[in-house]
């Protein structure tokens, strides 16, 4: 199989091109050159955004089985790069988001609930307000090119694991490493939802060469982990001596704590939470989709974070996350 990657040097599109050299496929990125590119394939260099900015990849030779592409900003580089291969690609497989679904979304709907509006001309960088329009957008942009039929459309949830650049898991990570009481999110057996960005890219190829089409709610099935579950695994994967202190949603958000960001990953039962974890995955399930245990990823990241030679990336669109160590203090009675 042979693969083009729109990016492919960061999260997502590195945990693609790594999952494809490993089937033996024959790979092309094409990107600004910001990240070094993986050993084993084709770089194409070229800026998405600027004027002429596609040329590299409008004059390479070749044509590829599937294109992958990971673009989060204005949905017009996806429209303008799509078109470009619409003749030279079998399949464009784009990765959108759950946040395409208009709020507070509707009980047991899957892939067919409602979406917010989107318009794959749109030049404007909405930022993390617009995230939602964007994507939708960029799903547009794929459709409108290489029609429904040759479209596939990913939408994951959450999305963790090796490489990640938002934070989230690091973060947990790096808090209980530090040890002793740990301000932990109840309930704890609130179930949480996410997908490993590793199982995320081995579907997306395997169903992008198997044909499958179409939109695809990407993330792992009910009952995969809870919050109690997710933490236990980080302080396994530590090895810390850390003491998680299970904290009832109220005192959380009366300290002005947010969650998501605050306290990354967790969000208390109500719309949102509804909204983020009521995912039917009826239809990845069908096609293969497969999560590792939430052990796995746990332990996977800590050693990718303790293999860094500086501290983890960091996406410049995205404000750090955690909270502050002395609210968390605070919260459990001990000295700021």
């Amino acid at each position: 199989m042979r693969l083009l990657v729109l990016g492919g040097t960061e999260f997502v599109g590195t945990a693609v091109v790594e999952a494809a050299l490993g089937r033996g496929w024959d790979v092309t990125v094409f990107n600004r050159g910001s990240h070094p590119a993986p050993s084993g394939v084709t770089v194409l260099r070229g800026d998405r955004t600027a004027p002429g900015g596609l040329a590299a990849l409008a004059g390479a030779a070749g044509e590829w089985d599937v294109a992958v592409d990971t673009w989060s900003w204005a949905p017009v580089a996806v429209r303008d790069a799509a078109w470009l291969l619409a003749g030279r690609a079998g399949c464009l497989a784009f990765v959108s988001s759950r946040s395409v679904y208009a709020f507070p979304g509707v009980a047991g709907a899957a892939e067919d609930g409602p979406l917010v509006d989107g318009d794959p001309d749109d030049a404007v960088d909405g930022g993390l307000a617009g995230y939602n329009r964007m994507k939708r957008g960029g799903e547009l942009a794929a459709l409108g090119a290489f029609g429904a039929e040759r479209t596939l459309l990913a939408r994951p949830g959450l999305i963790l694991g090796p490489g990640e650049n938002i934070g989230r898991l690091p973060w947990w990570l790096n808090r209980v490493a530090r040890g002793g009481r740990v301000l932990a999110p109840g309930p704890a057996d609130l179930p949480t939802r996410f997908i490993d960005v590793r199982d995320l890219a081995g579907w997306l190829l395997d169903t992008a060469a198997a044909g499958g089409r179409g939109a695809y709610d990407v993330v792992c099935p009910p009952g995969h982990t809870t919050m109690a579950g997710l933490l236990e695994a980080c302080v396994a994967a530590t090895g810390s001596d850390a003491e998680l202190v299970w904290t009832g949603p109220e005192a959380i958000l009366a300290a002005g704590v947010r969650p998501w960001t605050g306290l990354p990953i967790w969000l208390p039962p109500g719309e949102m939470y509804d909204y983020v974890n009521g995912i039917d995955v009826t239809r990845a399930l069908g096609a293969g989709l497969r999560a590792r245990p939430v052990a796995d990823t746990a332990a996977d990241t800590w050693a990718w974070l303790r293999g860094l030679d500086g501290p983890p990336p960091q996406r410049p669109d995205r404000a750090p996350v955690g909270i502050d160590r002395a609210v968390e203090a605070a919260l459990l009675g001990l000295p700021g």
